[in-house]
């Protein structure tokens, strides 16, 4: 069992190193920008693009309820959830 153990441990080591050589090349290499859209740390972003709301449909959702009607709801949700996770962890 403790040699799987330190052979998962290495292999998450090396697997973390790669990732982190692989972002830092991208980076210095300035893979995937454009130049025609240079905001700076942001050009991943679609939001960065310019006019790019006129490809999304923002009418696609109507609200038939108030906003503080989705705001209970969502907390409930959370509060819901929080039991939950408190019971499955007590199991």
């Amino acid at each position: 069992m403790k040699r799987k153990d330190s052979i998962m441990k290495v292999a998450a080591i090396v697997m973390m190193v790669a990732i982190i050589v692989t972002a830092l090349y991208i980076m210095v290499n300035g893979l995937g920008l454009q130049d025609s859209l240079d905001f700076g740390a942001g050009s991943y972003y679609y939001a960065d693009i310019p006019e790019f709301d006129r490809y999304l449909k923002w009418d696609a959702f109507q609200a038939s309820l108030p906003y503080w009607v989705y705001v209970l709801l969502f907390l409930l949700w959370g509060a819901l959830m929080y039991k939950l996770w408190k019971w499955i962890d007590r199991r």
